[in-house]
């Protein structure tokens, strides 16, 4: 196999659900994260302000709590970002920058709090 072969474009499925109740599906590319199939697909709600490093806390969801077992835990410099959410952090909130996707998570939901900044 060529180094410079297309690398397969496996997909799931996320829908992003505004805070006003807008969905939207996307079909995101296995591996990348969730934030990343925001930004890529033009999905609004999803500001990633440092583009993926766990540092701002502009791509805080809210997890639908069917798939909250699939994910991984929480580490701790996750954790500490979802104390600074622009908008209230709740049980299932999550930084979808952390959130890679994966075949697990065919059908993932997620919902975009009211304001990121």
């Amino acid at each position: 196999m060529s180094l410079f072969a297309k690398k397969s474009k496996d997909t799931a499925t996320v829908t992003y659900i505004s805070f006003a109740g807008d969905s939207r599906q996307v079909a995101a590319t296995i591996g990348d994260s969730v934030m990343e199939g925001a930004i890529q697909n033009g999905v609004d709600g999803i500001v990633a302000e440092c583009g993926g490093a766990c540092q701002c806390a502009t791509c805080h969801v809210y997890v639908d709590e069917a798939f909250l077992g699939l994910l991984k835990p929480i580490q701790e410099d996750e954790d500490e970002m979802l104390n600074t959410t622009a908008s209230p952090r709740q049980s299932n909130s999550r930084l979808s920058c952390q959130i890679p996707v994966t075949k697990e998570l065919e059908g993932l939901i997620v919902r975009t709090p009211e304001k990121q900044q």
